[in-house]
């Protein structure tokens, strides 16, 4: 397992672009004294795209060519030195991209001439063993309060951007609590579940707190694959477009996400390792359970929690399905439904197996049992026209 140890040197953890509002704080996970952690960014989807096709098959799945091409124009920049560079590939470990990213990662490198930057992953399906990062039980509590934090900060910023009087207040306030919370991460400090809740108060009480206009706009879920869910770049930011187009974006946050791995991917047979992944639901359920009390408390709404989206989606969606995302998509929109948002967008990366199963093959049932839900697929493609897609996403605005 990989183990950085500073040499007076500092090392580079690149992480490609996924979370766009976690990864902020969640590159304090791994913070050190002997490596810095970079989670990249990119506004020009044509020019990342471009770049990873050079040395990705334009058939494989689109997430992955953006990722190469985002790595490939980072490392090519002169930023960074690629012998003191390492590139994080945090995968799920499934079947699909979720196992075989990492190999394809280290030929896209190869095949740039880049090879001296070294590959590492993070998961806990034991893919890659050799070359997988180590993790403490530290990095664990930080990580921990970095994904609740992401949470509640997306949740409320999508609710109080389209309102806002003042433009750009959302903004500057993200800024301003993730300066803050980023401290408290890499400095340690107030990462009890105590300190967690009052956080979370405080964060509540200041988005409360911006004047907001007395507007009416109708709600948009977007119900989609983890990459294009939660990564701008990979989505065509259709947050940004849903919101200059009259409507309020939910996306739901991480730690559903989270909670549904971690309960449907451990182990079948009791054991150390099996008391762990328990021992971290109750753990993670108690903390939604917090942020969900304190969101609503404060007049914003959010998804039910875990345990009773889990429950309540069964008589619509089969729960067999866990691979990738699986049956968290359907349960999500049905849940949606049922908490009276109608309209769902569900987007559909190119190449992603586990979400025409999943997805596609749900979506259908989803809307006979729901006659009054428009549910509209849409897919992102290195080779797609924008054009058709921001067409069917109006066409769901208009209905």
């Amino acid at each position: 397992m990989y183990k950085i140890r500073s040499n007076h040197e500092e090392h580079t953890i690149l992480i490609p672009a996924t979370l766009d509002d976690h990864f902020p704080l969640l590159r304090f996970m791994f913070w050190s004294k002997g490596y810095s952690v970079v989670p990249l960014y990119d506004d020009s989807e044509f020019e990342v795209r471009e770049e990873g096709l050079k040395f990705v098959n334009h058939d494989i799945c689109y997430p992955f060519v953006l990722m190469t091409g985002q790595v490939v124009k980072a490392l090519r920049s002169g930023k960074y030195d690629p012998s003191k560079t390492f590139i994080l590939m945090p995968t799920a470990g499934d079947a699909c991209r979720g196992a075989c990213y990492i190999e394809l990662m280290k030929r896209s490198l190869n095949r740039s001439k880049l090879s001296a930057a070294r590959v590492m992953t993070i998961n806990v399906r034991h893919v890659c063993d050799d070359i997988s990062m180590k993790i403490s039980m530290d990095m664990a509590i930080r990580g921990l309060f970095g994904l609740y934090y992401g949470d509640i900060l997306m949740l409320l910023a999508n609710q109080t951007r389209p309102y806002e009087v003042h433009k750009g207040e959302t903004e500057a306030l993200h800024r301003k609590w993730i300066r803050t919370l980023s401290a408290d991460i890499r400095l340690n400090r107030n990462l009890t579940l105590r300190g967690m809740k009052k956080r979370f108060e405080q964060i509540a009480r200041s988005f409360q707190a911006i004047e907001r206009r007395e507007e009416k706009r109708q709600i948009i879920a977007v119900v989609a694959e983890f990459y294009v869910k939660y990564c701008a770049l990979g989505n065509w930011n259709i947050v940004r477009y849903l919101e200059e187009n009259g409507c309020e974006a939910h996306v739901n946050g991480v730690s559903w996400y989270m909670l549904y791995y971690v309960d449907s991917h451990k182990p079948k047979k009791w054991g150390v390792e099996r008391a762990g992944f328990e021992a971290a639901k109750k753990l993670m359920e108690y903390a939604q359970d917090a942020m969900i009390a304190t969101i609503r408390r404060h007049g914003f709404h959010c998804m039910d929690r875990y345990a009773a989206m889990d429950r309540n989606s069964r008589p619509y969606v089969s729960h067999d399905l866990t691979v990738g995302d699986g049956w968290l998509l359907g349960a999500e929109s049905v849940t949606y439904i049922k908490q009276g948002i109608r309209k769902i967008l569900c987007i559909a990366p190119f190449g992603c197996m586990a979400n025409v199963c999943a997805g596609r093959g749900v979506y259908p049932s989803i809307r006979k049992a729901f006659p009054g839900a428009a549910l509209t697929v849409v897919e992102t493609d290195s080779s797609g026209s924008k054009l058709n897609y921001f067409n069917r996403v109006s066409m769901l605005i208009d209905q």
